[in-house]
Formats: structure tokens, sequence, C-alpha cells
């Protein structure tokens, strides 16, 4: 949720330290910003005819108040297979907070794309997997799929998340002093120590098409929609699942993502896990239309 976070698909995960391994979508778990001690509002008593969906309002492209964000999608196929009505829950917060601040306490039930494991909740059966993704011209000869690539040591800009594994490997392989101050221009120079700071997807996308990013990486849920409906043709390519830091260590690059409830509500888990393989065909549709690539479901 990018995500969240989705964010997902690893957002802030580096930058605070936070102890999620929802490395896709960036959902830090302590040592969050001041902002998410903000009040939250209430709701009414559950209606067992409904699915609270716990969403964020202003989070392109995966979740937006009018019901066009990509997991509110999912999240009303998901409904209507469990036979119930589709009720979101808004945040106005970004998506990174909807675990502590709203299905913690109860004002909503569901959230829809988390990484499986996802060990702040429990998670469902996979419903599908993808990874992060180059964004780069079609009119370059500049075809990258792996971060073992000796070209990108040479490419000037690259537009990456704060917080996710691109950020890590430029970091890692000596290329982040060269691109921090270009990627604190994405966000107008706010700092990401005191509060939850991202780069705008579509601005990620914008930059490749303007020719000021020689290549982008994203988190492919938040960014196929934009590569998609660029005006610039444009070619994004899944990343292999090869990285490495130099001392070894691993740096995943596809997640199977699921959805979260409360560690206690198994019997809403057991029947979301029934919906799901009969939303299956649905879901997948959703994602097709929005562009981003399938693999399959890690076993």
């Amino acid at each position: 949720m990018s995500k969240l976070y989705r964010v997902g698909v690893a957002a802030l995960l580096v930058a605070w330290g936070a102890s999620a391994d929802a490395a896709s979508l960036g959902l830090p778990t302590e040592a969050v910003p001041n902002e998410a001690q903000k009040s939250v509002p209430t709701t009414g008593p559950r209606d067992p005819s409904s699915l609270r969906i716990c969403a964020a309002k202003k989070q392109p492209p995966l979740s937006l108040e009018d019901g066009s964000g990509l997991e509110n999608k999912i999240g009303v196929a998901l409904a209507e297979s469990m036979g119930l009505k589709p009720q979101f829950v808004w945040s106005e917060k970004p998506a990174i907070y909807l675990v502590r601040d709203y299905l913690d306490k109860k004002l909503c039930d569901v959230i829809v794309g988390l990484d499986s494991g996802d060990p702040r909740v429990a998670t469902s059966s996979p419903y599908y997997r993808t990874g992060y993704v180059f964004i780069t011209r079609a009119d370059r000869d500049l075809d990258l799929k792996s971060w073992n690539d000796p070209r990108i040591a040479h490419l000037g800009h690259i537009a990456a998340p704060f917080g996710s594994p691109g950020e890590v490997l430029l970091k890692d392989k000596g290329l982040y002093e060269d691109n921090m101050a270009y990627l604190y221009s994405l966000v107008n120079f706010r700092s990401a120590r005191n509060e939850y700071t991202q780069v705008d997807p579509q601005r990620l996308v914008g930059e490749v098409a303007n020719g000021e990013a020689a290549a982008a990486v994203g988190f492919a849920p938040d960014v196929a929609r934009y590569v998609k409906t660029s005006a610039t043709r444009l070619r994004m390519n899944l990343i292999a699942d090869d990285a490495q830091k130099a001392d070894g260590e691993r740096v995943a690059q596809r997640f199977d993502q699921s959805v979260g409830v409360r560690k206690d509500d198994a019997a809403l888990l057991q029947q979301i896990n029934i919906a799901l393989v009969k939303a299956k065909p649905r879901i997948d549709e959703i994602l097709q239309a929005d562009g981003v690539p399938l693999l399959p479901i890690a076993q």
C-alpha cells in the first residue's frame, strides 16, 4: 500500500529504523513522526453486512476517496466475494499509519495491500506477487533489469523512493551522495527525519519522461498506472531478485501481497482466504488494467 504502503511496498523503514519487514511498501511500526499522534475519527458499531476497509484518502494510485485507487478496487472485489458491502473507513493520514491508528483501534477491520507476513498483523494467503521495477525511456538503449548492470554506475540521476531497496543499493554502491540533492529536490527539500516524506510515484515516472532522470526505481503497483498513461513512451522492467550489498546481504526486490487483519481475528481471516480464491480472477483483471506485472506467487 506500497503499500503503505504499501510503501510497497520500504518508504522509511531504513530512515526510521522501523522493525517491520514490510520492505516493499515502507510501513514503520516504531519511531513514527508526531503526525501519527493526531486523533482519529470514530465509527459506529460494526455492521455485520459490511466489510470495513481501512484506506487513505489521498495516496494515489493505490487509494483515493473517489474509489479509483488500485487497492480500493481490490477491496471492493474482496468484499463482494464475501457477500458483504464494502465500507471504506477513510484516513486523512498516509497509509503507513493505518495499522496502528485504525486497524489496531478497531475502527476498521482489513487493510488491502500489505506484504505477506507483515509482523504487525495476521496476513491472508497472498493474492498476487510483484516487485520493484526499473523505468527508462523507450527511446534510450537502456533496458535495465538488474542492479548488477554495470551501466548503473554511470547513469547520473536515478529517482528512487526514500527507504526503498533502491535507496539502500544506491548507498551501498556509492551512488547516493551524487543523487541526494536531486532526490530531496523531488520533495521540495522536506526532511524525512521528523515527518513522513515520500516522493510522489507520479513524479518518479515524470522525471524519467521529461529526461531529468536517466532511470527511476519504484514498486510496480505504485508506478505502473503512470507508466502506462505517460505521453512519453517508457520502458518498465521487473528487477531481477539477485541484488546483494557489498557484504553479501540480500536486498529483496519481489514481494507477495496480502490482506491484513488484527492478529486475534482468525474467523475473519479464514473468510478472507476463502473469498480471495473466488475473487482472484477479478483481482488479476484490476491489476492488469493498471499495468502491474504479475509473478507466480511464492510457495
